[in-house]
Order: structure tokens, then sequence, then C-alpha cells
């Protein structure tokens, strides 16, 4: 039977794409039923290993280019440490470059994976790179985009949804009692930052009382720089100053924290809420526990490698959309402000 291809087989045994990759490359993975119907069905449809293709795809290091954002963040870090518990099980290593929002950075660990002829790369883009993957597929390189998602469908992608993430942080707030709030975010190249705020406008429109949501731009989502929006946030009158704070990672939440806690004119969470997005255990251990939108960092890692490996067996899969649901915690620094707040 020409033509014969690992999703054949794999619709015959009734496997996953996967697990045939697994009968194929490390059996002893795989328990023995699942082997024997793998073996069954080549033998019965005729499949023949492209082993020329094969070594094409998975390259000769035996290892997969992993392109984070900002390899300060936590969130980061654990979406690695998934990736890196998946690929364990399948003896390869993860090859780790970080971009620190840097487009330039980024276009050299690229360059430098391709090189490498690494097995696929998981990336957490800071700009449109489509054109720059598509070259990378080309020569047999398959991508997963991380923390993005793949509007076009061109690449599969593993994200959470932030635009549900932002509607769902204001929402609290605003049951909180909360009326004027800033977002605190940036750079906006960045579409976690854009759909995070955008969020945060449905909840603000959505709400059956008045609510304003501002924004306060931050050149990058660092600690140090929800410190300086936090600064420029004191340095307002009184009466110009919001009372809510929704930061969109928690390393800003973090910075504001710190602004507000130094200073000690506005009292967190009795006259300002400060809600972040991650759940870094930073977070939960501030010196007012800080409320987020916890993301599933590890599982998005292991499952983007996952999908990533399925794509390297049969690169005629058609990409897919994995999204998670962001969750709500709350914490102390989102109570309800105290009468002495509401009087201000």
């Amino acid at each position: 039977m020409a033509g014969v291809r690992i999703r054949d087989v794999a619709e015959r045994a009734g496997v996953s794409v996967g697990t045939v990759s697994n009968v194929l490359n490390r059996p002893a993975d795989v328990s023995a039923d699942s082997v024997e119907r793998v073996q069954r069905a080549i033998e019965e449809l005729g499949y023949v290993r492209n082993e020329a293709a094969r070594k094409l795809r998975a390259g000769v290091s035996s290892s997969v280019g992993f392109v984070v954002l900002d390899g300060q963040n936590p969130f980061f870090t654990d979406v690695v440490r998934g990736a890196e518990d998946e690929a364990s099980r399948h003896s390869l290593a993860i090859l780790y470059g970080n971009t620190d929002e840097d487009v330039s950075r980024e276009r050299m660990y690229l360059d430098l994976f391709e090189e490498q002829q690494v097995r696929g790369v998981l990336i957490s883009p800071y700009g449109d790179i489509h054109t720059r993957l598509d070259r990378l597929r080309a020569r047999g390189i398959p991508a997963v985009l991380v923390d993005r998602f793949s509007g076009d469908g061109r690449f599969s992608s593993v994200s959470v949804d932030s635009v549900a993430g932002g509607r769902m942080a204001v929402e609290h707030l605003i049951a909180t009692g909360r009326r004027r709030i800033a977002f605190v975010g940036g750079p906006f190249e960045m579409q976690q930052v854009r759909d995070r705020l955008a969020g945060a406008r449905v909840a603000a429109e959505n709400a059956s009382v008045a609510v304003d949501v501002e924004i306060v731009a931050t050149e990058a989502t660092t600690v140090g720089a929800g410190v300086a929006a936090g600064a420029r946030i004191l340095a307002r009158q009184a009466r110009d100053r919001p009372d809510a704070l929704f930061a969109a990672n928690d390393l800003l939440a973090l910075g504001l924290l710190q602004a507000l806690v130094v200073d000690g004119r506005m009292l967190v969470p009795d006259e300002i809420a400060i809600i972040g997005f991650d759940d870094i255990p930073f977070a939960a251990a501030a010196a007012v526990p800080i409320s987020s939108m916890r993301q599933p960092s590890r599982m998005i890692g292991r499952t983007a490698l996952r999908i990533l490996l399925e794509e390297t067996a049969d690169p005629e899969l058609i990409p897919r959309q994995t999204v998670f649901l962001p969750e709500l915690v709350v914490r102390r620094s989102t109570d309800a402000p105290t009468r002495a707040g509401r009087g201000r």
C-alpha cells in the first residue's frame, strides 16, 4: 500500500501518533498491548519507515530548542521545567535561549537552533516571526508557539486565554468595590499584554456600575518597571490616583507593591488593591500576599513538547490550538476597601 503515513498507522491501531512514534523509536516506554497493536497495523498497512526523512526531522543532536521572552520570570522557568520533564521521557535535551524581549536575540537563537538541526523549536515569541518559522519548517524543523495563541492557525500553539484572564481579574476588582482601575503593563508589542488589557476593558464595559480603566504603560514586565510605574502613580494628587491596579504580570505587581509599601501613603488593600497575572511563588510570599491569575505553567510546557514530538513524527498533522483557562487566586491584596479607604 503506497503512501501510508504514520498517521494512518495510528488510526488503524487506535492510538495517538506519539504512541506510534514511541513504538518505532522507544518501544520500552510503551505498553505491550500498544506495541502489539501498532506492529499489527504496520503489517496490515504495509507501512515502510522513511529513515532519511526521520533523520532530517530528528536532526543529529536529539535536542529541542526553547526560546522564551524573559528568563528571569519564574513563570517561564516553570514552563521550561514542564517541557524538560516531558523531554526527559523521550531522551531529549532542551537547548534554552532567553530573548529578554529583544528581537535581535530572538533571531540569533532561532539561527543557532537551525544550525544545530534541533528536532523542533518551542518559542514564546516577542514579535511576528511566522516567516522565520516557515523557513524552519521547510527544513524539517517544526515549531510550536508557547504562551501565544496562533491566530492564523499556521502553527500549533499552547496558550492561556489572556483576554478571559484580564476580564476575570477586573471583574474581581469591581466585585470588591473598586471603580478607578489602572492597567499597568507593556510593551504593547507583546500579544499577552494587549490581550489582558482587552479583557480588562470588557469587564469594565459589562459592569453594572461606572468603571474607569486607564493605562499606565511600562517599557518592560519587570519588578523595576513596576516600581517606576508605582512612583508615577504616587506622584499624582490623591484624588487622581486609582483605587486598584491590574498588573500585566506578577513581576510588575511585586514592583508596584514595593513602591506603595516603601512610600506608605496608600495602604494595600485598604486604599488600593493589586492583582497580577501568572501566580508565581513570590506573589503568595509578598509582604502583602498578591492576588493573581494562575496559569498552568508546567502543563503548558509539557503539552507544547508533546505536540512538537507528534508533529516531528508526522509533518502532515494539522496545526492545533490548545488554550487553557486561567484561575483566579484571591489573596489579601484585593480585600474589599475599608470605610477609611472609601471615604478618601
